[in-house]
């Protein structure tokens, strides 16, 4: 078990994490995933080792990010015979994703960095093959486009599939937490809904049209391009209608073909 303390610090006390303590339940949970023993499988915030412990016996390589001193030091002395187990204390958001190699994530996470934890999995040059996460309900929710698709919704959804895979009750944690918390899956596709070619256009194209409410719509696109480009995805209500992922992509695409391209 490697050892490495350069960026690790004492979390101040109002940050905290609610753990799961059942084995019961985390055998639960591993059973729906597609983890394996040739896995590679990162933890963040292993805690008090409930996870890493049934990780270490079902995996290749586990690979897990602790911040906190005192638990860091714990889970050393009790893990210290593991040989497939790479133990780092160190902030995660600091801390270099593999550079190459596929990988799969499976994480009890602090929930007030959800936002920040989701954007270093997906925005890595190489993400996680597959990420299971806790998460507060909302915030799984939100990330699916729920109920209607955001900023970082669409940023996700072109490489990732999203599905909530199991509802917690709140006695699975301790302490237990004052919201319903979800485990989120997240797979990565095949093939990209948008190249790499294409993605610095599509993340402007998208961050443009989302504001004002999509009033950026009608500064990117004539009145007459609009009327047009809603017929070809399908749109019929451009003030109150939900515009869904696919007509998102839809919209991107003729973008690339009516304007972006008549300007060069």
């Amino acid at each position: 078990m490697s050892k490495n303390r350069s960026q690790g610090q004492t979390l101040p006390l109002w940050v905290s994490q609610n753990y799961l303590t059942r084995y019961k339940t985390i055998k639960s949970l591993l059973s729906r995933t597609t983890i394996g023993a040739h896995d590679h499988v990162i933890e963040i915030g292993p805690g008090k080792g409930h996870i890493t412990g049934l990780l270490v016996e079902s995996c290749r390589k586990v690979t897990a990010i602790e911040i906190d001193e005192k638990l860091y030091d714990r889970l050393h002395q009790k893990f210290n015979d593991s040989a497939n187990l790479h133990l780092y204390h160190q902030d995660f958001l600091k801390w270099r994703l593999p550079a190459s190699g596929d990988y799969k994530v499976f994480a009890n996470i602090p929930f007030c960095h959800t936002t920040a934890i989701l954007r270093k999995l997906t925005e890595s040059r190489n993400p996680p093959a597959e990420a299971w996460l806790t998460m507060e309900k909302g915030a799984a929710r939100r990330f699916m486009g729920k109920p209607h698709e955001t900023l970082r919704s669409l940023m996700i959804k072109p490489v990732f599939d999203l599905k909530i895979v199991y509802h917690f009750l709140r006695e699975d944690f301790h302490p237990k937490p004052g919201v319903d918390v979800v485990l989120l899956h997240l797979k990565k596709k095949t093939q990209p809904d948008i190249s790499p070619a294409q993605w610095r256009n599509y993340e402007h194209f998208i961050t443009r049209a989302l504001q004002g409410n999509r009033a950026g719509l009608r500064r990117i696109f004539t009145q007459k391009q609009l009327s047009r480009v809603f017929r070809e995805a399908d749109i019929s209500d451009f003030v109150t209608g939900e515009i869904l992922y696919v007509q998102w992509l839809c919209l991107f695409h003729s973008y690339c073909q009516h304007v972006r391209c008549s300007k060069q």
